[in-house]
């Protein structure tokens, strides 16, 4: 399964992993929105690996086939929402 990545330039360790076959015009446009100016940063074959360094690789892989992308934040950003207080 090969896969293009997309780092955004505005949001820090906001990246967007495609299906070789998309665009980054083809995710919805709020998600197009939140990433902002963005650069693909490599090609990856997530087949011939059994993990990633920061993401789930099984979670990835459903979110490629299931909805033709993946979207990985940083951990502070999840942890700051996640304990956010009104």
């Amino acid at each position: 399964m090969m896969c293009d990545i997309y780092r955004s330039d505005t949001k820090t360790g906001l990246y967007v992993y495609l299906e070789k076959d998309k665009k980054i015009q083809d995710l919805p446009d709020e998600l197009i929105k939140l990433i902002g100016r963005n650069t693909k940063v490599m090609e990856l074959d997530l087949s011939s690996r059994e993990k990633l360094a920061n993401e789930d690789i099984q979670t990835v892989k459903a979110n490629l086939n299931e909805q033709g992308y993946h979207v990985q934040v940083p951990k502070d950003l999840v942890k700051s929402v996640l304990n956010f207080r009104v």
